[in-house]
């Protein structure tokens, strides 16, 4: 099937505002949320770097907590089709194992999956912007599923800054930013109702769609309370009312 031809997707792309900032700890928590609903709902990271050995094989975190949290039974390869062992920019990993991260072929592995699910949740890799080499980056590849947006925003210093400039680069390519996760990663900040409210002000109509604090453990059920589930579910139902009017 060429792009020409593809269906549209059903689901949502979840970026953050920088690297290490809980990008996965919220994809999966999401994922869980809208199977809540008896969806069958799959987390997918399709580009991920470094590599760990994990219940006896080799695989990206990140892919194995969505693959765990997926509603429906997947492989890692499913979940993650393009891992590279280096935890680096994903085109020096590409680079150093002799690999391209082909345009066609990554979307291709997105429609498949998204053909065994109701929903998808893709995650992206890093931040908004991160190059996949050949000429090509983690934005074009948003761009090109066109899938509505959610923002992971590490709330630390300089947080304000890095997701108004996230959000102008998200919809400078068309894309909706459906919403926004406010996820603590320094529980020290001064000043954070603040930040949050500049937060809210800047990225205007995109509701807040968590506030989620630092926990020890944050797996998906403990981040679930923290999520304005209100909020999940208009999304949840604009997604299928434009499935079934498409």
């Amino acid at each position: 099937m060429n792009s020409s031809t593809r269906s549209a997707l059903r689901g949502l792309f979840v970026t953050g505002t920088d690297t290490e900032i809980g990008k996965t700890r919220v994809s999966a928590a999401l994922v869980k949320a809208f199977a809540k609903s008896g969806a069958r709902v799959a987390g997918m990271k399709p580009v991920a770097a470094g590599m760990d050995d994990i219940g006896g094989e080799r695989i990206n975190e990140d892919v194995a907590a969505l693959r765990a949290a997926s509603s429906i039974a997947l492989t890692a390869a499913e979940v993650g089709p393009f891992q590279f062992e280096a935890a680096c920019s994903p085109h020096i990993a590409a680079e150093l194992e002799g690999r391209d991260i082909g345009r066609d072929a990554l979307l291709a592995t997105v429609h498949a999956l998204a053909d065994r699910a109701d929903l998808l949740i893709v995650e992206g890799v890093g931040g908004f912007r991160v190059p996949f080499g050949g000429g090509w980056d983690s934005a074009d590849f948003a761009r090109d599923l066109g899938l509505p947006v959610v923002l992971v925003v590490g709330v630390r210093l300089g947080c304000i800054n890095h997701a108004l400039l996230t959000a102008e680069a998200i919809r400078a390519r068309g894309l909706k930013l459906c919403g926004w996760v406010a996820n603590t990663v320094d529980p020290h900040l001064p000043y954070v109702a603040q930040n949050l409210d500049a937060l809210a002000h800047g990225l205007g109509a995109a509701p807040c769609l968590g506030l989620v604090p630092r926990l020890p453990d944050p797996t998906p059920e403990a981040i679930y309370p923290y999520l304005n589930v209100p909020a999940l579910h208009a999304i949840f139902d604009t997604i299928h009312t434009q499935r079934d009017t498409a």
